[in-house]
């Protein structure tokens, strides 16, 4: 069923998310620290059967200079400069077995898919842990340091996805010139936010991007993740302007902003996880010129093959 705004009035949809007090610096500090770390990547080849792939286990430091894991998959014997896809896993993922997601390698990218810190217990396994977190929390991690913006889970994720583009691009067969951050859903909305905060990332990949427009977000919906934040507030009356404000500093929309390189967007009308007009909302204020929406009637919270297939032949055309 239809969850949200449709036609014109979802096409029309901007917004009200502003920038908090210091934004810019809240992420130049951030990032800047994390960067006195070197990102010491480390690659050993994975015992697999796959033949037309070689997988290599990755490492780095990220956040904190904290070690953080992933996968390297490249073609077999391929010969650089390779375009660079730097992926980031939907919520409650991790970064899987050493033989998923082998389409990017199979149509000649070098393809980091990076690990999610403390996650990877739900549909796709991961290694990686993080840190304890103070204050209370709903299960699940989006009101784990909600009470304060240095202190939020994501503020340490997006920062190892920063720094999963800066381990990516020393790749000795990267091409530097062409390296895409990509995810679905809360991996779309770290793509985002690695797009406007990552001087590397020369175009942008959002398959149904979690992470923006908060205010209308936890409105509209009580799926997902964004049903743990209205829970957390449920319990914790009185906090709404707190736990708005830190996320402010978190959401797609004010990232979208701030990034300019090409961009590929999807959506879907019976999204009710990440709903369309929260969706539109970042669309709209992304800042680059080059940048594309497709709206889906009939989708779900979902992605498949036919998705990559339509972005690699947009990005094969790309100069």
């Amino acid at each position: 069923m239809i969850v949200d705004l449709i036609g014109d009035d979802l096409l029309d949809y901007r917004s009200p998310q502003v920038d908090p007090p210091g934004f810019d610096e809240f992420w130049r500090s951030t990032i800047d620290a994390a960067r006195e770390f070197d990102t010491d990547l480390v690659l050993v080849r994975a015992d697999s059967p796959v033949t037309s792939v070689d997988i290599f286990d990755l490492s780095f430091h990220g956040f904190g200079g904290e070690r953080i894991s992933g996968w390297l998959r490249a073609p077999r014997n391929a010969h650089g400069p390779l375009p660079v896809i730097v992926e980031f896993i939907g919520y409650g993922g991790g970064r899987g077995l050493a033989e998923d997601a082998l389409f990017w390698a199979s149509c000649g990218y070098l393809h980091v898919t990076m690990d999610t810190r403390g996650q990877g217990a739900v549909w796709a396994r991961g290694v990686t842990a993080d840190r304890s977190v103070n204050g209370p929390t709903v299960p699940g991690l989006m009101t784990a340091g909600v009470q304060d913006p240095h202190e939020y889970y994501y503020r340490r994720l997006i920062t190892d996805a920063v720094r999963a583009v800066d381990a990516a691009v020393t790749l000795p067969q990267a091409d530097r010139s062409r390296v895409i951050a990509l995810g679905m859903s809360q991996g779309g909305g770290v793509a985002l936010a690695t797009a406007a905060l990552s001087p590397h990332v020369t175009a942008l990949v959002s398959f149904q991007p979690f992470l923006c427009d908060f205010p209308r977000a936890i409105m509209i919906t009580g799926a997902g993740p964004y049903g743990e934040i209205d829970r957390y507030l449920r319990t914790w009356r009185g906090q709404d302007d707190a736990v708005l404000e830190t996320l402010r500093y978190f959401d797609g929309v004010n990232f979208a902003r701030r990034a300019t390189v090409p961009a590929w967007f999807t959506t879907s009308l019976m999204d009710d996880v990440c709903p369309p007009s929260t969706v539109v909302a970042a669309f709209n204020a992304y800042a680059g010129a080059t940048k594309d929406l497709r709206v889906e009637r009939h989708r779900r919270h979902e992605h498949g093959t036919d998705d990559n297939v339509i972005v690699a032949e947009a990005l094969a055309n790309l100069p």
